[in-house]
């Protein structure tokens, strides 16, 4: 037990001299996983955001259909997704001339996949309570259909950032998919998730309990700014 203990300490200890070395491997590893996890929370945005409004907000034959099948792509397995943009971008794919598989933006495009679904959910969630309140209001001022999302999705900008922060999470903590389409290239694809599970199958533990210290520090720290803005909209919007 004492030795166990012992081999601990030492571990988390290696672990904590390399962050507090500002070791240049861990550094470059969360560097490219901001990259990665913060191109594909921005096109998720782009691309989720105004979809979840639509929903909401549309009046069209499907929608209930359709606001059930973004529900449940939300637990879309992250394997299925790096498969499917596998075949996509390989040589054989269909977009397999671009020779994006195996870098950045072929992991970029997989998380994208995967946080879009689960923005689109939240968003509609946030959008069709705002809706329900204001819907006549906006009606009865001439709004069209897409002012009306343009303007929910203004008026509900401070609740969304759980959509943001939903979707950072998911991107930063996928393994699956960025270690199919990524390849885990040392100095080129390799990501705090997918270089924890590597280091951890070496035996080298120190560095994968550093880049675990560090994820679960950014999330944390995401969640405290979302948390403080939220707050501080309540007191200066009410």
């Amino acid at each position: 037990m004492l030795a166990a203990m012992s081999a601990f300490t030492s571990t988390f200890s290696d672990a904590l001299s390399l962050l507090s070395g500002f070791d240049a491997a861990v550094a470059e590893i969360v560097l490219l996983s901001l990259q990665v996890s913060g191109g594909a929370v921005a096109l998720g945005t782009l691309i989720g955001l105004p979809l979840g409004a639509c929903i909401a907000v549309g009046r069209f034959p499907g929608k209930n259909l359709l606001s059930v099948l973004v529900n449940a792509l939300m637990g879309l397995p992250s394997v299925v997704v790096g498969v499917v943009v596998y075949l996509l971008l390989s040589r054989s794919g269909p977009f397999g001339s671009a020779g994006l598989l195996y870098t950045p933006a072929a992991m970029v495009v997989a998380q994208t996949l995967l946080v879009v679904p689960l923005m689109a959910a939240i968003t509609r969630q946030v959008v069709e309570d705002s809706w329900l309140r204001y819907a006549e209001e906006l009606e009865v001022l001439g709004f069209s259909w897409w002012d009306s999302v343009t303007t929910l999705l203004h008026d509900c900008r401070h609740s969304l950032v759980v959509a943001l922060l939903a979707g950072l999470g998911r991107a930063m903590s996928e393994v699956g998919a960025v270690m199919i389409v990524g390849g885990n290239i040392d100095r080129s694809t390799r990501v705090m998730t997918t270089a924890i599970a590597l280091e951890t199958s070496k035996g080298d533990l120190p560095l994968a309990i550093a880049l675990g210290i560090v994820l679960i520090v950014i999330i944390l720290l995401l969640n405290v700014f979302a948390s403080a803005l939220r707050h501080w909209a309540m007191r200066r919007f009410g």
